[in-house]
């Protein structure tokens, strides 16, 4: 009898302990928008745009004033930020979507994707006891071999390309774009009740129901506010004194925030909100087509002006990161990745060929170095290294430009003729970046969209609403 009671105690105290162990581990929350303007948030200024969710987190958290993506289009960023690996390292440098070709000039489908040797977030956090969740756009690849749930994710709801309908899909447009529907897990399709953006909020509040006794990882990858310009009737009618694209623009705003809000609001219920790391970003800068508003940066989405590549960045963690501060040394998405490995436990320096830095050393103070000497943008012939202040673009087809960013963040003066040997400097530390990177496993075939990203690089006219 007594031996009894003495093995059930010690098997209490062995669950207590698994249980206190788990309920230890950080969870993480990573809320991504897609194709969102930098200033079209109330915590970056705006007077227009309402996000109060979204304000609150800022509040609550960290907001980084120099955060930037590894690309200024959404497939190489996202490969970037989910290998915390410059994504030219491994030839995936443009832009996956139909149209392109490989070196061999082989006209490429469903094949460009996240090539399959390289480990993502979600690989190393499952070794870390982790279960992980991707919600929403994919854009990895097409393909079944670049299914998430081959990449280290657990669960999948969403669609594997780069863009969808925020309604249901017809039977037309599912059958001519198979990447657009909607998919739960691996190869099971059905389109959502209500609007996308909702729709993904639910399903997020679901993940965190059925783990908050396990240490999770929820990637919420939405697709708002990229077009099409879609938005709810109800969210377009809260909107005043817009019009036009921006009045749309706002709705779907609204609606992301709405989203967020949901997502945190059920962490708080569930009690978890003081054991989550919470990170709010941005795939890339907003582009001009869908009226964006990037002020005060120049430039938009596909170029590399701040306007292409700066994003608006929140980071919260209770009892570690100080509420209401700012940050305001150059950061990069490639930062996750080694943030969120040492947070769940693990030890990111392990890794090995990664680009990105754990940024809780710098954002408590026990770090007061830069995080990054320097950060490097490609694509095709163009170049941009940024080394402290100091920015350089270097283009095909007319000469370098310089810019002093502390100083000219509108990038207006161009110092290039001034400065000449800052300018040999930054060439010389961007050739030998260049010289570690392999070749674009695929390549831009539409002369085209050459001749927009260079109409767009010329763009240096920030407005406000």
């Amino acid at each position: 009898m007594i031996q009894k009671k003495i093995s059930i105690i010690v098997a209490l105290l062995s669950f207590m302990t698994v249980t206190c162990f788990a309920q230890k581990k950080k969870n993480i929350v990573f809320l991504f928008a897609d194709d969102a303007g930098y200033f079209d948030f109330g915590f970056q200024g705006s007077k227009t745009f309402t996000t109060p969710n979204l304000d609150k987190l800022a509040s609550e958290g960290m907001i980084f004033k120099e955060a930037y993506t590894t690309a200024a289009v959404c497939g190489p960023s996202r490969a970037g930020l989910l290998t915390g690996r410059y994504q030219q390292r491994f030839g995936f440098e443009e832009n996956n979507v139909p149209g392109y070709m490989s070196e061999s000039s082989k006209l490429l489908g469903d094949d460009m994707g996240l090539p399959l040797k390289e480990k993502t977030i979600a690989d190393h956090l499952g070794k870390l006891g982790y279960k992980s969740i991707v919600l929403g756009k994919w854009h990895m690849g097409n393909a079944d071999r670049y299914h998430p749930l081959y990449r280290g994710f657990d669960e999948f709801y969403g669609f594997r390309g780069g863009a969808r309908s925020f309604f249901p899909l017809t039977q037309k447009q599912a059958i001519d774009k198979k990447e657009d529907r909607l998919e739960r897990g691996y190869k099971v399709f059905k389109e959502p009740s209500k609007y996308l953006t909702y729709d993904l909020a639910d399903e997020a509040c679901d993940f965190i129901g059925r783990n908050k006794k396990n240490p999770f990882f929820m990637y919420v990858s939405f697709n708002a506010v990229h077009s099409p310009m879609q938005a709810t009737q109800e969210d377009l009618a809260k909107i005043k004194g817009l019009t036009g694209k921006r009045k749309v623009l706002a709705a779907m705003t609204l609606a992301l925030d709405k989203a967020c809000g949901q997502i945190l609001e059920k962490l708080k219920k569930e009690g978890l909100e003081n054991n989550t790391l919470i990170v709010f970003s941005n795939d890339n800068g907003g582009p001009d087509g869908t009226h964006t508003c990037n002020y005060p940066l120049s430039g938009c989405k596909s170029n590399n002006l701040e306007g292409g590549i700066r994003v608006p960045f929140v980071m919260k963690l209770p009892k570690v990161i100080q509420p209401g501060t700012e940050y305001n040394q150059p950061i990069s998405t490639l930062d996750l990745l080694p943030t969120f490995v040492n947070v769940a436990g693990g030890n990111a320096s392990k890794i090995k060929n990664i680009d990105g830095v754990d940024l809780l050393p710098y954002v408590t103070g026990k770090n007061n170095a830069d995080p990054h000497k320097m950060l490097f943008w490609k694509k095709e012939n163009r170049g941009i290294v940024r080394k402290g202040d100091w920015k350089l673009l270097r283009f095909p087809d007319r000469p370098a430009e310089l810019y002093n960013i502390s100083k000219d963040i509108t990038e207006n003066k161009n110092l290039a003729y001034k400065y000449p040997e800052k300018v040999r400097e930054l060439f010389t530390d961007l050739f030998e970046w260049e010289g570690e990177l392999e070749r674009p496993l695929w390549q831009l075939k539409r002369i085209y969209e050459v001749n927009a990203m260079k109409r767009m690089d010329d763009k240096r006219t920030p407005v406000l609403d």
